[in-house]
């Protein structure tokens, strides 16, 4: 019985020891041995050249990041206007194992718009590495820093955003799908990509949506029944039997419309212009429709800095129309300054009975 005792005891005694000995060996410490180091940037002096975008622009090369066991780790590049890396931006991905990247023309150019370099200047930007292991970014660690000279150019803005052209002589641009008619006007876009809205006139006799100006290709008509949409190059147009102020809503999506009469707005202005910082604080004059003395545009493509901009009637700021809304947006009296992002040439469109405002990259 004795024996019995301790053989259980010894047996229970080593059972113990060995999870014991199985714990500690499962605990790994994994420590830093050095910074990755930025060995070298392809260029020193980097002019970029608009006509060339997908050409090779710059490699960054990097050595390996040390730990005291083989793991995974994670790189990310940033760059920055400032050596102290006060604002940084990520310069863009990297390739697990590989300790180099390779940006293209529009990649930098984008890159250095990004943090707020201007056009056709050289401007000296920061490059850094950084590397971390696991989701939480462990272990971090961050190089040394690299410079060189980038010459941006001025470049489109990022406009990823679809247009509906109102089209019919119903509407203001009679049935020319030509790129120069310039009573093509936009429907208004909203925080759904897919549904669109315009208040406006409407005469007497039938109208389509077009995507692009100067093709039938992608078009909106009637569909089998009111306030159904068909794509079909042989839809039937949508018929205004009384004219007046209406409103439409368009859901491309769902392929439905709906077209309901309002009434006519009642004051009128003398002139509306587009003003603020980045009009250099200058009004620039839109020109009134004479279709509907409501709709305003610009004659030619507005030349914006980057700025904010509002709409105000008659040269004053008695009455103005704006929001926090880049591209497009319904303005209201003596909202927030509309912002523009990046200096560029635009077409504005604006609707003074509902705020309705649109401006869009030229091509």
């Amino acid at each position: 019985m004795k024996n019995n005792i301790f053989k259980h005891f010894f047996l229970a005694a080593g059972l113990i020891l060995g999870m014991i000995s199985c714990e500690d060996r499962e605990i790994i410490n994994i420590e830093t041995q050095s910074a990755p180091i930025v060995m070298d940037l392809s260029k020193n002096d980097l002019i970029l050249d608009s006509n060339f975008p997908a050409n090779p622009a710059l490699t960054v090369t990097w050595k390996s990041a040390e730990l005291t066991v083989p793991v995974q780790v994670v790189y990310q590049l940033e760059i920055s206007a400032t050596e102290g890396f006060e604002n940084p931006k990520n310069l863009g991905p990297t390739v697990p194992s590989q300790y180099y990247s390779t940006f293209t023309t529009l990649e930098m150019n984008n890159a250095a718009k990004s943090i707020g370099f201007v056009p056709d200047v050289a401007q000296k930007m920061y490059v850094r590495v950084l590397s971390y292991v696991g989701p939480n970014k462990d272990l971090s660690q961050i190089s040394n820093i690299t410079s060189l000279n980038i010459t941006p150019y001025l470049a489109r803005p990022t406009y990823n955003y679809t247009d509906l052209y109102l089209i019919g002589n119903a509407t203001a641009a009679g049935w020319d799908n030509l790129s120069t008619n310039a009573n093509l006007l936009p429907m208004l876009k909203t925080s759904n990509s897919s549904v669109y809205e315009f208040v406006g006139l409407f005469k007497v006799g039938g109208f389509k949506m077009i995507k692009v100006k100067g093709s039938w290709d992608a078009q909106f008509g009637k569909g089998s029944a009111d306030g159904q949409l068909s794509t079909d190059g042989g839809s039937s147009d949508i018929a205004v039997a009384t004219e007046g102020y209406y409103k439409l809503s368009v859901n491309t999506a769902d392929l439905t419309y709906s077209l309901t009469k309002i009434d006519s707005p009642v004051t009128t202005y003398d002139s509306v212009s587009l003003y603020g910082t980045a009009t250099e604080n200058t009004d620039v004059q839109l020109t009134k429709s004479t279709f509907d003395p409501h709709l305003w545009k610009s004659a030619t493509a507005v030349s914006l800095k980057t700025g904010v901009v509002k709409f105000r009637a008659n040269n004053a700021w008695d009455l103005n129309w704006g929001t926090n809304s880049e591209y497009f947006g319904v303005g209201t009296a003596n909202g927030a300054d509309i912002p523009v992002s990046a200096e560029w040439t635009y077409d504005v469109y604006f609707n003074d009975s509902t705020g309705h405002y649109t401006l869009i990259p030229t091509e």
